[in-house]
């Protein structure tokens, strides 16, 4: 059984795990309608989230963001225009204006519809990506102006002076779209067809989850499992349960939350939530509860009677922990996710999250048959009849 037992498990883990990476990467697809465009210099994406619509616009790298803009019509003149860029203290500022003629845009006081910087997804480092959100009108098919200058305008007011841009054209977005829809320029720069691009900011939010997922729910409860079913076969299941829930899990644990605090938004964006505020108890947990476990291996009792009270302990502790992370991780996508990224998830993750909910405590249930078993041949031991199984 024990032979069976260990690649079992391992398939088992695999595919959990291949399953749980592969619905967050699905954060990545924008389960929304939207389009987007990559021109030589700049991208732009649209996800329409209900009554707004949010745009992201994004340097390509190839030449250094001094600003960029877009415009909602297909000429220069009297078009409505967004124009973004980066400041030296991290900040974006987001300008409204408009021009008569093929001249410098200035800024209108009163815009038909008022745009709004997100200051905690936009980014002023690296290619620069710059986003907002717009009330939504009555488009499907957008035909859009774009602009892209090298200069910095050196100034966080609206109304700073702009130098002139180095690349323009028209380019049309179908906002009707999927979001894993792919679609390509028109015009005669060079384009791409890819799917509206994560910002920075978001792949940092996309890369704490997958990483505390991985840690919390899948390798924390692969230690469980191997202790539960394997303690009365084999005297080696106390080495995988130390690998995968400290030597493999813990790394995975403590990068995922550095990611998370370096995600968690601008110095006083609601800097200690719930999420936030529970995550630090799970982290506490966590370390308390491979702390128990080192001293119940290292240091035991001489001439005990009965079971020790911290071994009880231990296994409560462990449970309550992967108990938590599993409503942790509900928080995460159901609350955070949106609020931090304004997007939406895909179905199939609340879906998987419920199966594994279930899926879980089934398993130690089954192993708790052998729970007999092992207190029998604890009681053996301490008798100094010892077969081997001394954890």
């Amino acid at each position: 059984m024990v032979r069976l037992f260990f690649p079992l498990l391992s398939l088992f883990t695999l595919v959990s795990g291949s399953s749980v990476l592969q619905e967050l990467t699905e954060f990545s697809k924008r389960d929304v309608t939207g389009d987007s465009q990559c021109t030589t210099y700049m991208c732009i994406a649209a996800v329409v989230n209900g009554s707004t619509v949010q745009y992201t616009l994004t340097g390509t790298g190839k030449r250094a963001v001094g600003w960029m803009g877009m415009g909602f019509g297909s000429q220069m003149a009297n078009t409505p225009m967004v124009i973004m860029w980066g400041n030296s203290d991290g900040t974006v500022t987001l300008s409204q204006r408009q021009a008569s003629a093929e001249v410098m845009p200035t800024v209108v006081a009163n815009p038909p519809r008022i745009a709004t910087v997100s200051d905690t997804l936009s980014t002023t480092s690296g290619n620069s990506a710059f986003v907002y959100t717009i009330p939504a009108n009555s488009d499907t098919t957008q035909s859009l102006i774009y602009a892209f200058g090298t200069t910095n305008p050196g100034s966080t007011q609206a109304s700073a002076s702009l130098q002139q841009h180095l690349d323009a054209g028209v380019i049309s977005l179908d906002l009707t779209k999927s979001g894993n829809s792919s679609s390509t320029s028109g015009s005669d720069a060079e384009t791409s067809s890819n799917n509206a691009p994560l910002t920075p900011y978001q792949r940092k939010v996309l890369i704490h989850a997958v990483l505390c997922v991985v840690g919390f729910a899948l390798l924390l409860p692969t230690g469980v499992l191997l202790a539960r079913y394997l303690r009365t076969f084999s005297p080696s299941w106390y080495t995988g349960h130390w690998i995968a829930q400290f030597g493999i899990a813990g790394p995975i644990i403590i990068a995922g939350i550095a990611m998370g605090f370096k995600a968690s938004g601008p110095v006083g964006y609601k800097l200690m939530d719930n999420h936030k505020k529970t995550g630090i108890v799970l982290f506490g947990l966590y370390c308390a509860q491979c702390l128990v476990g080192a001293l119940i291996h290292f240091l035991k009792p001489r001439n005990a009677t009965s079971r020790p009270p911290q071994n009880y302990f231990h296994a409560v502790l462990g449970l309550a922990i992967i108990a938590l992370s599993m409503y942790q991780i509900r928080t995460g996508y159901r609350t955070e996710w949106p609020e931090y990224t304004g997007l939406s998830i895909p179905s199939g993750v609340n879906i998987l999250w419920m199966v594994w909910v279930v899926i879980l405590p089934v398993l130690y249930a089954v192993g708790l048959v052998f729970l007999k078993k092992q207190f029998r041949q604890e009681k053996e031991f301490r008798k100094g009849r010892s077969n081997g199984y001394d954890e």
